[in-house]
């Protein structure tokens, strides 16, 4: 999964929020409060693993601007000289 610029600002925005529950959920592990713990850092992971793979509505405009441009513009073929 390539980045660009925003994508990147965004994951590291993400990131300032995650990583200190992911840090609770194994601090309370290794105190052994596994389902806090276990509950912490799947909600930390899900944090950062939910916008890269689900669509939001923010995505949507995009998306369909990539496929009128796809339908419009043909790619040349690598055959053709």
């Amino acid at each position: 999964m390539r980045l660009g610029i925003l994508g990147t600002l965004q994951l590291a925005g993400t990131l300032i929020f995650a990583a200190p529950v992911g840090i609770f959920g194994i601090s309370r592990l290794l105190d052994g409060e596994t389902l806090l713990g276990v509950g912490a850092v799947a909600i930390a992971a899900g944090m950062v693993l939910l916008p890269q793979y689900l669509t939001t509505p923010g995505d949507i405009p995009a998306k369909v601007g990539e496929r009128v441009a796809g339908a419009v513009v043909k790619q040349p073929d690598d055959d053709e000289d």
